[in-house]
């Protein structure tokens, strides 16, 4: 894609696909689609599909699959022990990452249990560039803490910085001496940092963490699950990498790590997860955890034939013209809302455009939870579903004190061709209305609150009356529209 101009239009992405299978989607009218918001606790995770008209909440595990991935799931041994399936998986998985030993999982918080179970003991420190949220959660409750080592740029909203998903070396260095190298779990990276934008790392950065990871005898893991995008990016942003295959910047940063897991969800447009190792004594803590939990050690709770198309998928993620369509239509997303004055993430990252929900709606405090409320407000706007990324998806502390996020975001995820550049057009169009009308969005509070992982299912409701003038003005302003 990267060498399509165009001649008389505006530079746009181009999808490298052609469309074969379709869903029809339903756009509700606005009054309804307040009824459903506020029904779901404007939780948009409680929201039903059938309401929703762009399901942008996550890439995970709703990525479209290749003609060659379905056509694979036809021919899936699945026998219990003994499968062919799993011995092409994992050929495949040696290939590209050149480690020996493959545990099978259900998804990657599967993965995360596991590594978590077999390495963290009670009183260890985990760190890493930054947390995700299930991440936190198994490390915690294992006993471990997270220490959270982003780079001073990764927080900055609105930047230049290629590459904000770096970690502070000299900090990483300083919290390894000051814990104690023995008392160190393990140091993880994830390629793509999520809850801060989805920004990449550099392979110079992870060459660092690497060094100092060895210097210290300590295990490196490196979270892969949105390493499609952190390829494509180091390639493009890197300039010792920009004549590398993607294949070997993948072998390149395979080699600095000692685990490696995944959700299948995202890398490689199937379903599962998978644990990668050249640890012999690791690999057999893990697989008895992995039959415990996950079922036998050739299917790990996976079907078969998702293990057979993630087989393909694993594959077509080498394909640069594949790995690309998600950052391109991202960033040509934050383009286009830039243009319009809407406050984003900058530069576009993997995974989905970011809505920077503390500039958006400056007015209203983060005790009332800004990144929820905005994102039910898209809901009410467009038919829009987007996920929370803020203060709603951090758990108080243990004297029950809320914990305010260092970013308050709205994740519009863009899963690899799914969307339509219409329908990219179409969610900015109603984004650019509710930025124009955003003095009338207004806070939220809680009214059922789980104690962990809160914002999976946690119902709120709105502060006043505001869900329902919004819906009011959209009504005035777009009459009979939907």
């Amino acid at each position: 894609m990267s060498n399509v101009r165009f001649k008389t239009m505006e530079q746009m992405p181009l999808e490298m696909h052609k469309v074969k299978i379709v869903q029809k989607l339903n756009l509700l009218p606005v009054e309804e689609r307040l009824k459903a918001i506020q029904e779901a606790g404007s939780n948009t995770f409680l929201l039903q599909n059938r309401d929703v008209f762009m399901d942008m909440l996550t890439d995970s595990g709703v990525n479209a699959m290749s003609d060659r991935q379905q056509a694979a799931m036809m021919v899936a041994d699945d026998s219990y022990a003994g499968s062919e399936t799993f011995t092409r998986l994992s050929k495949v998985l040696k290939d590209i990452f050149g480690m020996d030993m493959f545990l099978p999982a259900h998804q990657g918080r599967a993965c995360e249990n596991i590594i978590s179970q077999a390495m963290v003991k009670k009183g260890t420190f985990v760190p890493m560039n930054y947390h995700f949220t299930t991440t936190r959660a198994h490390i915690n409750l294992n006993g471990g803490t997270v220490l959270e080592l982003i780079a001073d740029k990764g927080l900055e909203t609105t930047s230049e910085e290629p590459f904000k998903g770096n970690m502070d070396l000299d900090r990483l260095k300083k919290s390894i001496q000051k814990v104690g190298k023995g008392n160190v779990a393990f140091v993880r990276m994830e390629a793509g940092t999520n809850l801060i934008g989805g920004q990449p790392f550099s392979l110079e950065n992870l060459e660092g963490v690497s060094s100092i990871c060895k210097e210290n005898g300590i295990s490196l893991v490196l979270d892969a699950s949105l390493l499609a995008d952190n390829l494509y990016f180091i390639k493009k942003r890197e300039e010792a990498y920009k004549d590398s295959s993607i294949r070997e910047i993948t072998a390149k940063m395979a080699s600095l790590c000692d685990i490696i897991y995944f959700s299948a969800r995202k890398l490689g447009c199937a379903r599962g997860g998978a644990i990668l190792t050249r640890d012999k004594e690791l690999f057999n803590r893990m697989k008895g955890l992995v039959t415990l939990y996950e079922g036998f050690l050739t299917y790990g709770g996976m079907s078969v034939r998702e293990m057979e198309a993630l087989t393909v998928g694993l594959e077509e993620t080498m394909d640069e013209d594949m790995i690309c369509q998600g950052p391109d239509f991202i960033q040509f997303m934050v383009n286009e809302l830039k243009k319009r004055g809407v406050p984003v993430i900058t530069p576009g990252g993997g995974l989905g455009c970011h809505i920077n929900a503390m500039e958006f709606v400056n007015h209203i405090p983060q005790s009332e939870y800004p990144a929820g409320a905005l994102a039910s407000a898209l809901f009410i706007a467009g038919g829009i579903r987007g996920m929370e990324r803020g203060t709603v998806s951090e758990d108080r502390d243990a004297d029950g004190n809320e914990k305010h996020a260092d970013m308050e975001l709205v994740r519009l995820a863009l899963p690899r061709r799914v969307f339509t550049l219409s329908q990219v057009m179409y969610a900015v169009d109603r984004i650019t209305w509710l930025y124009e009308n955003r003095e009338m969005i207004g806070g939220l509070e809680f009214t059922e609150e789980p104690a962990i992982l809160r914002f999976f299912f946690g119902r709120l409701q709105e502060k006043g009356d505001w869900q329902e003038r919004l819906a009011e003005k959209f009504r005035k302003d777009f009459g009979d529209s939907l």
